[in-house]
């Protein structure tokens, strides 16, 4: 069965934390229609602050996408991974992953808070968005409502 992978990093700084700067990075998109897809890649899409939030996309593997995709009794087993450990914000215990049937698909949001090692500089974050498709679809599955929606987003303060 046709697996397809999306995959969204949103990185900024405290610059962002708030006034237009945030209202930009809020308004970034958080699904993209999708370019011809390989069955063995996935369209990673990045959105850094520093570009305004505009997003450029690549297509990578699957293997570099962080998450666990495992087919078992006809339905696809989903589970992102949470790396680096050292960058999580505070967040209640992790869901458990989600079972996909054909025709169905996830948004599954995890976010990320860094410091520098001695603390020189500030602040960095990064907002993972995961979205996956089990089975065959149209190119602009991802600008519709997700089946399912899993949001594991801690407090970055």
């Amino acid at each position: 069965m046709e697996i397809t992978v999306q995959w969204i990093r949103t990185s900024w700084t405290k610059e962002s934390r708030g006034g237009e700067a945030a209202a930009r990075r809020n308004a970034a998109p958080v699904g993209f229609a999708l370019p011809r897809p390989e069955a063995t890649s996935a369209h990673v899409v990045r959105m850094r602050e520093r570009d305004g939030f505009a997003p450029y996309d690549t297509q990578e593997d699957l293997r570099a996408v962080d998450v666990l995709l495992r087919e078992t009794d006809g339905r696809l087993r989903v589970l992102p991974r949470v790396s680096p450990l050292f960058g999580q914000p505070p967040r209640r215990r992790r869901p458990p992953a989600v079972r996909l049937a054909p025709g169905q698909w996830v948004r599954w949001q995890l976010n990320y808070r860094f410091s520098s090692a001695a603390g020189i500089r500030g602040w960095s974050y990064w907002l993972d968005t995961f979205n996956i498709a089990y089975g065959p679809v149209d190119a602009d599955v991802f600008l519709s409502t997700p089946t399912v929606s899993v949001d594991e987003q801690g407090a970055v303060r």
